[in-house]
């Protein structure tokens, strides 16, 4: 709990989430919404501008001026969600540890990094049973009970999309059908991307930023 300028103590923790681009944009607020029941808020997914890459440079810039923007209410935590493609989480994620030198001590919200083994995509496949319904067809030649081992899970939807051309607005009509707690319990990644929100119990302190405590655990780094 905290007091959120002069107003009353509110126990909402409140997130900011920055992410590689608009279907990820579009789509997490979704996907995170259930978490308002257990008092987590994303409050807004930032991207980087003109489609640029979500490196270490581009996710300093975006949460220093996320939290000046919002001082007179700063968000609880930051969670950068990054795509592996198919990389290990060591080669990925090791460059994000120098946020905490770059942040500085002006800035005291939480940072935590959580990743996707491939892509968002491939998360939708774990509720294989609401992504059919919303198709209209079988889901193809892919393991649904292993999603985030799916390889290129955005061509695989692509390719079930038929004529239809996959935007961010169709991957947030997708996200808005599917039940988050259904993929939780079949991917590890978006489990672990949940519990970067909500500060899960699968965690190890690394390093601090902005006075706080990075920490890592299974498919997340803090």
């Amino acid at each position: 709990m905290r007091r959120r300028d002069s107003g009353p103590i509110e126990v909402t923790k409140h997130v900011i989430v920055l992410a590689s681009g608009e279907t990820e944009r579009r789509a997490l607020p979704h996907l995170v919404s259930h978490l308002r029941a257990r008092d987590v808020s994303v409050d807004e997914v930032r991207v980087p501008p003109r489609n640029r890459e979500l490196n270490l440079r581009m996710a300093e810039s975006l949460i220093k001026a996320a939290w000046f923007e919002s001082a007179g209410a700063p968000p609880d935590k930051f969670v950068l969600l990054l795509d592996l493609d198919g990389k290990t989480p060591s080669e990925v994620l090791a460059p994000f540890r120098e946020l905490s030198g770059r942040l500085g001590g002006r800035i005291e919200a939480t940072v935590r990094c959580a990743y996707a083994q491939w892509h968002l995509e491939a998360w939708y496949f774990a509720d294989a049973a609401n992504l059919r319904d919303w198709l209209g067809r079988a889901l193809g030649q892919v393991d649904t009970s292993k999603p985030d081992e799916i390889q290129n899970p955005k061509l695989h939807l692509k390719n079930l999309l038929g004529d239809r051309v996959y935007t961010a607005r169709v991957s947030e009509e997708i996200a808005r059908r599917l039940d988050a707690p259904t993929i939780a319990q079949r991917s590890p990644g978006f489990k672990g991307f949940l519990d970067a929100v909500m500060n899960g119990p699968h965690s190890e302190d690394v390093a601090p930023v902005g006075g706080r405590r990075l920490s890592k655990g299974r498919g997340e780094a803090q």
